[in-house]
């Protein structure tokens, strides 16, 4: 692998991977990030005697924030290698876990969608696709994970919406596949993954194929909202929605990136109409 400055990989466990997930301060996704996933997944292929790896983070108040739209753009070969990433994590013999603590939006949540599971922390983990909320539209795989996990109205709830989702909603819409209080998380998690990690690995390879035929997407599918992700990003309601991002702490440890779902309805009024305040009632952290 290249020089994993993002991501910590624990081999300590036999037969599981642990891999925590820092990039300061606030967990954004860049190119760098997808290139160094990339290398994992082949490290991952590579070793026959790893069953479970466990995705993670160093930062209590972000799983993932979201994706640097701005240095993706300079390299938008990255959303190809992203979509090949997710196709092999879900397709690889080895079970994928994400333990979730803090907000996990945009590319975050779709990463989060291609794990095999997915446990939350009651307490603090907050969902999100803010996509439509900045004049664009999810393209790392939101749209084709999620109406097979959620169905197609909440899909569309959460997508539409542009929202944040607490963990209880995520629970209930079968966005997770549970949540737990924080203090119960890592022992539930740890507990699971050691009896994964005793069990054969063709043999959980193989049942996980067969389950696979229900509920993947295709690399067509996600290769179709990738393709309406850039040019979006030329569309004026795109870049005016996105230079008010600006002037809002976008990107850096901020009220904005702690609430994003509450401002993202001013993005869309005029600087004169007086109304132009954060909305009220959405998760705070």
């Amino acid at each position: 692998m290249p020089d994993s400055s993002q991501l910590d990989i624990d081999r300590t466990y036999p037969g599981r991977w642990t891999i925590t997930f820092s990039n300061p301060p606030i967990n954004m996704f860049v190119p760098a990030t997808i290139v160094e996933l990339g290398a994992l997944i082949t490290d991952l292929e590579a070793d026959p005697s790893v069953k479970v790896v466990l995705f993670q983070s160093a930062n209590p108040d972000f799983f993932v924030a979201h994706l640097d739209v701005a240095k993706a753009a300079e390299r938008p070969e990255v959303l190809g290698l992203w979509c090949d990433f997710v196709l092999r994590l879900s397709s690889t013999p080895v079970v994928s876990i994400a333990k979730i603590r803090g907000r996990t939006r945009g590319i975050g949540n779709e990463f989060v969608l291609a794990c095999d599971m997915r446990f939350a922390s009651r307490q603090s983990a907050i969902f999100g696709n803010p996509e439509v909320g900045v004049g664009l539209v999810p393209a790392g795989g939101a749209l084709e994970w999620l109406p097979r996990l959620v169905g197609r109205s909440r899909a569309l709830e959460i997508v539409l919406s542009a929202d944040d989702f607490d963990a209880d909603v995520a629970e209930r819409y079968g966005w997770v596949n549970r949540t737990l209080d924080d203090d119960d998380l890592d022992s539930f998690v740890d507990t699971l993954a050691r009896r994964l990690a005793s069990f054969d690995r063709e043999t959980l390879g193989a049942a996980k194929a067969q389950v696979n035929r229900f509920g993947t997407p295709t690399g067509a599918e996600l290769q179709s909202s990738i393709d309406l992700f850039f040019p979006a990003l030329a569309t004026p309601d795109a870049q005016a929605r996105r230079a008010k991002l600006r002037n809002l702490a976008y990107g850096v440890p901020s009220d904005f990136e702690m609430n994003f779902g509450r401002y993202l309805p001013a993005l869309g009024r005029a600087a004169d109409d007086g109304t132009d305040q954060p909305l009220t009632g959405a998760p705070k952290g």
